[in-house]
């Protein structure tokens, strides 16, 4: 008996013309907010910001599924609308709106089977939940956990960083911000399930550590708590 090869329901043509929509919408959706858009003091909750974070979560959700034996297709497909609501929905139903907008989308282009529609819009539902991950499907899963991880390692210092010039602070603050993201790497490496997102956390962790040492060797200052508290001693 051979083995039954399974063909991909979606097309790069059709994944491309997601894409499209995605960051249409995205950018629809802060042009329609009073002030410029919700929650677009800090640039990345623009519709470019955001867009290239669901760009981010897409491949690492294709990456954990492919090793992890998941569907690929619907790993990806849910990465790409997990987060189109956001700027227009409150963030506490933004994954319920996600998934209507999903849903609508994907039974009015292509022909697609409702078995894929279904499990990709459950997916994007589901992909803010924040108990055991195993108790949920593994599309799913990979889908939380590409999300997870996608702020942690180089990309999630950087914004860090970038957030401390919206913040007015200076670089001697960059100890603090950068701790911030090993905290957050550390959550994230604690809620992960599957080797593969595990493999990333660790590799990307090293990453933040490494930098967080460079900063202590080459400004010896860098300590944001004992330099906070040397400053506090020295005022009148």
């Amino acid at each position: 008996m051979g083995v039954e090869i399974k063909e991909s329901p979606v097309t790069d043509a059709e994944f491309e013309e997601m894409e499209d929509f995605v960051y249409e919408y995205l950018a629809a959706s802060v042009e329609n907010e009073d002030g410029g858009g919700r929650m677009r003091w800090y640039p990345w909750h623009s519709a470019e910001y955001r867009f290239n974070h669901i760009l981010n979560v897409v491949d690492l959700a294709g990456t954990i599924a492919e090793k992890e034996g998941a569907n690929v297709d619907v790993a990806r497909v849910a990465a790409l609308f997990h987060d189109i609501a956001k700027l227009d929905a409150d963030q506490e139903v933004h994954a319920e709106e996600g998934a209507r907008i999903a849903r609508k989308y994907l039974e009015t282009h292509g022909d697609f089977p409702e078995s894929f529609i279904e499990e990709v819009c459950k997916a994007v539902e589901n992909h803010s939940y924040q108990g055991d991950l195993t108790d949920l499907p593994k599309e799913t899963q990979c889908l939380i956990e590409a999300d997870l991880l996608d702020k942690v390692g180089a990309n999630g210092t950087a914004l860090m960083l970038l957030r401390m010039g919206y913040e007015a602070r200076t670089h001697m603050d960059a100890a603090e911000m950068v701790d911030r993201v090993m905290e957050r790497g550390k959550d994230a490496a604690g809620r992960v399930q599957t080797d593969t997102a595990e493999g990333i956390a660790h590799k990307r962790l090293k990453r933040v550590k490494w930098f967080r040492e460079w900063l202590e060797g080459e400004v010896p200052e860098m300590d944001h708590e004992e330099s906070s508290d040397r400053r506090t001693q020295r005022r009148p």
